[in-house]
């Protein structure tokens, strides 16, 4: 499914669980894994201290070693490591289309606060501008298997969240995962000035089940049998929370694509269960 995994790498703790869960993936299925390390040229730090970029870059070169030895000793793999100058981002998406790549891994803890800025400058930028599906790893080093045993997708009916199903029934096949299809119906009243009466809601749990029907065929022609669930709320949060009371092992989510002016709004639906969400999360192309 995945023959080319581009990691990015920073030495970080949570970059070092993105390689390790790409290593073991690729061990038991398949395929490469091509770490990419950035090293940002700032001109005015660097104008102030030059010497500063030749430090990085062998602090950098130091770390790809160690990392590519140690996942060589552990899981039996060849690493290529590539050592780039320039900001993570751009650096990560132009080795992920020159390689072809069919999967960047990236590591990130929810982060909160002003903390938000630093995840938003990388993953999102990475995410919204990707050529390939995107896998956030969100657990400690030592969780990380590369093998999933219940996925969990949103689902509203559209192109997007089909294009995820997809993906989490293929997951389903390697890995004997169960697969549970959600669908979120909103609080319009929490939203807007509307009333929901009776007739309302029944209205809307009809539409959520044909939703649901429509995943249920659509899983079983790729041969899967699927869970379904519809919940009411605030979808990105009802997914992160429904996630964690299901001990769900990744969520596999639709990405819309946006672009220039509609990039402010990935952050309500894709960047929030990233943030909130406590395990893995596949975004999907």
């Amino acid at each position: 499914m995945y023959e080319t995994l581009v990691v990015g790498f920073d030495d970080s703790l949570s970059s070092k669980a993105a390689l390790i869960e790409a290593s073991n993936r690729v061990r038991k299925h398949g395929g490469k894994v091509i770490m990419v390390h950035a090293v940002f040229f700032d001109t005015e730090e660097f104008g102030i201290a030059p010497d500063q970029l030749d430090k990085r870059m062998k602090i950098g070169e130091k770390a790809c070693i160690e990392s590519k030895e140690k996942i060589t000793s552990e899981f039996g793999i060849e690493v290529q490591s590539l050592l780039c100058e320039g900001d993570p981002p751009d650096v990560i998406l132009d080795v992920a289309q020159g390689k072809k790549a069919d999967l960047i891994v990236l590591g990130t803890y929810g982060r909160r606060g002003l903390n938000r800025l630093l995840m938003g400058s990388v993953t999102s930028r990475i995410i919204l501008d990707s050529p390939a599906d995107v896998l956030v790893v969100k657990k400690p080093c030592t969780e990380c298997t590369g093998e999933y045993a219940s996925v969990l997708v949103p689902f509203d009916g559209s192109d997007f969240s089909k294009r995820a199903l997809n993906r989490a029934c293929q997951i389903a096949k390697q890995d004997s995962s169960s697969v549970t299809v959600l669908y979120v119906i909103p609080r319009y009243e929490e939203m807007v000035n509307f009333f929901k009466t009776e007739s309302i809601r029944k209205s809307l749990m009809q539409e959520a089940e044909k939703i649901m029907e429509t995943a249920r065929e659509f899983a079983a022609i790729q041969g899967i049998a699927v869970k379904t669930e519809v919940t009411e709320g605030y979808a990105p949060d009802r997914i992160a929370e429904i996630a964690k009371e299901r001990s769900q092992d990744l969520i596999v989510i639709g990405s819309h694509g946006y672009r220039g002016m509609n990039k402010a709004i990935m952050g309500s639906t894709t960047e929030r269960v990233i943030l909130n969400a406590g395990c893995p999360i596949l975004i999907v192309r």
